[in-house]
């Protein structure tokens, strides 16, 4: 059917109604930047043929030149039969309007915080222009930390995870915001080697997916590193050492921030004595939760 489109379509118009029919045939999962197979399918040929990715109109009559059309199909086919995420065939994914590397040594960005770091924790952070020392648990490709620094321009930023290859892509993001000076990164399992280190405030997007949903995850989810999803039978292992050990690196009046998935009810049967603040967020209730240093009951 690929070969076949190449030599019948002509126009953007033409592979952008493929490639949609093709998603939606297939049955591809989403969640790594887009919803639906119309904007994953306008993403990839925009990015494919160079042109900006927010102007698909002006181009849909344009006609490809053979090589882009051999472009196209060598892409569209690829996250057809892998079923490989668009962001590990272009390279880059986008949060929140800001641009980051990213490959299969690190989960795809998308987080529920990212908007509450660009917003400065408003209202929950009283004093956003304090913020001297902050961060990020779980890393990955660095992204929550470079929005962290860039949100709290004063601060500076520790980003810590297991893995030295999600480091190696975090350098590279770091370095491209030009933040090698106020972006420390660490290879740590949590706060391992923090060496008593205290912050201000403290975001992590943990690995949280339980054993059930890790075992019904979509072909796609599979590409990405297994130890930035899954955590326990419960979904809350990482969460528990988070929450626990954060007296002990927050100042006082210090933030903790943690997007849990879907395990609230789980969470707070495993925590009935702390008070967690449940922010409203669209498309994510429930998912991300804030707690003060003061709040947590397991202090030292």
């Amino acid at each position: 059917m690929f070969d076949a489109a190449v030599r019948e379509f002509s126009t953007v118009r033409d592979w952008l109604r493929f490639a949609v029919s093709r998603f939606d045939e297939t049955g591809l999962a989403y969640g790594h930047g887009s919803v639906n197979g119309y904007d994953e399918a306008a993403y990839l040929i925009l990015h494919t043929l160079h042109l900006p990715l927010d102007r698909l109109e002006p181009f849909l009559d344009a006609r490809l030149l053979p090589e882009e059309a051999a472009r196209l199909v060598d892409i569209l086919r690829r996250r057809v039969e892998q079923r490989i995420p668009a962001a590990y065939l272009t390279g880059e994914a986008w949060l929140h309007g800001y641009r980051f590397k990213v490959d299969e040594r690190v989960i795809v960005p998308r987080s529920f915080l990212a908007p509450m770091i660009l917003e400065q924790f408003t209202p929950w952070l009283d004093a956003p222009e304090q913020v001297d020392t902050a961060l990020d648990l779980c890393t990955g490709s660095g992204c929550l930390a470079i929005l962290t620094a860039l949100a709290f321009p004063d601060a500076k930023v520790d980003a810590i995870d297991l893995s030295p290859d999600a480091l190696a892509v975090a350098r590279d993001n770091v370095t491209d915001y030009g933040l090698d000076d106020r972006i420390h990164l660490i290879q740590s399992d949590l706060y391992s080697r923090l060496n008593g280190r205290k912050y201000d405030l403290i975001v992590a997007n943990p690995p949280y997916v339980n054993a059930e949903s890790m075992a019904m995850l979509p072909p796609e989810y599979r590409h990405e590193p297994e130890m930035a999803l899954g955590s326990g039978n419960d979904g809350l292992a990482a969460t528990r050492t988070i929450l626990l050990e954060a007296p002990k690196h927050l100042n006082p009046g210090g933030l903790l921030a943690v997007e849990i998935g879907h395990n609230r009810e789980a969470l707070e049967i495993a925590f009935p004595d702390i008070e967690f603040t449940w922010p409203e967020l669209e498309g994510g209730e429930d998912t991300l939760f804030l707690v003060r240093r003061e709040d947590i009951t397991h202090t030292d």
